[in-house]
């Protein structure tokens, strides 16, 4: 073969290979570009009460495009519980976060709600009674005859304190409730009640950061009940499966990464929480963190505190029995 001929049949064999290296990334390019303008499922979540750190996994989750990578736009409201359950059962929004003992208080309301507990981010019950360090009060027991202060006879710390008194085998009539609002702080530093119950991340730091050093008494070493967690509708848990886990693994993904570097996520939380005290805001995160964490099983819905808590809230007359506990809860989506 000459040189001529040699030298022809390599270019032409160079301009083969290009056009298919050419042709292979215009599919590429192609598919890449497919994927890119594929839409964003909009959905959203109903967060009870105002911005606040203790809500840092939903915060870290949509900063870090956990959500976006999931598929998903979501969009973060907030209001009180019966809003939240009420924009969940009207399709407003797509979930709600509340707790296990508020979702059976609200089927034990409105029997036509169809709602599942997807996730539990809460592993552990945030409430906690509150006693000076010096008090008399060393265990339950000791509370008769004592005055208790409450924000208000509704709500977690009123359903907490109900538990430690049943826990305790006390008659709620052995005890003075008296409601304070939201002002624990000064209600005990001020000796205007003996005990208080609140938030265990949270009021105890602010009356220790005020000068008083205090006792606790946590609801959860005494009657295990289900905390806050993520729900959905029982149609969009069985209609959209996909969905519901994408949401899900996206937020215990941001949650994982609170727990990992709770600073990151108060340093992202600022952009969320209009005028958060950083400080604060850490150290509240920080106290959090063991009650996210619990056993180490990130969302887990424990049956058997699912059982204790419809015992209890039934014998409390907050709720009545479900016929089939086991499908107002799954973890189906935290696998």
């Amino acid at each position: 073969m000459s040189t001529h001929h040699r030298f022809s049949l390599v270019l032409s064999m160079i301009s083969i290979l290009m056009a298919i290296a050419l042709s292979l990334a215009a599919c590429g390019a192609s598919a890449s570009s497919g994927a890119s303008s594929t839409p964003l499922k909009n959905v959203s979540i109903g967060l009870s009460y105002n911005p606040d750190i203790q809500f840092a996994p939903f915060y870290v989750a949509l900063s870090k495009g956990y959500y976006k990578a999931a598929g998903l736009s979501v969009t973060l409201n907030h209001g009180t519980v019966n809003t939240t359950f009420a924009a969940l059962a009207a399709g407003k929004s797509t979930f709600a976060f509340a707790g296990g003992d508020e979702l059976l208080g609200e089927l034990n309301k409105h029997k036509d709600l169809q709602a599942i507990d997807v996730a539990t981010i809460f592993q552990k019950y945030p409430v906690s009674l509150i006693v000076p360090a010096d008090s008399p009060i060393k265990t339950l027991a000791d509370l008769k005859g004592h005055t208790i202060g409450d924000p208000f006879k509704g709500g977690s710390t009123y359903t907490g304190l109900l538990a430690l008194l049943y826990s305790a085998k006390i008659a709620l009539s052995a005890v003075n409730v008296e409601a304070i609002g939201f002002n624990q702080v000064a209600a005990l530093t001020q000796h205007r009640v003996d005990a208080v119950m609140g938030y265990s991340n949270n009021q105890p730091l602010q009356i220790e950061s005020s000068g008083m050093k205090v006792r606790t008494f946590d609801v959860s070493d005494y009657l295990p009940l289900v905390s806050n967690g993520i729900i959905s509708t029982q149609q969009t848990s069985r209609t959209q499966p996909g969905l519901v886990r994408g949401f899900v693994q996206a937020t215990l993904k941001g949650l994982q990464d609170a727990i990992n570097d709770p600073n990151h996520a108060v340093q992202i939380s600022k952009q969320y929480v209009p005028g958060m005290n950083a400080s604060l805001a850490l150290e509240v995160l920080k106290a959090t963190i063991p009650i996210y964490r619990g056993d180490g099983h990130l969302g887990y819905n424990d049956g058997k505190i699912w059982l204790s808590m419809e015992q209890f809230l039934v014998s409390q007359k907050l709720g009545a029995p479900v016929g089939n506990l086991a499908q107002i809860y799954t973890n189906q989506y935290i696998q």
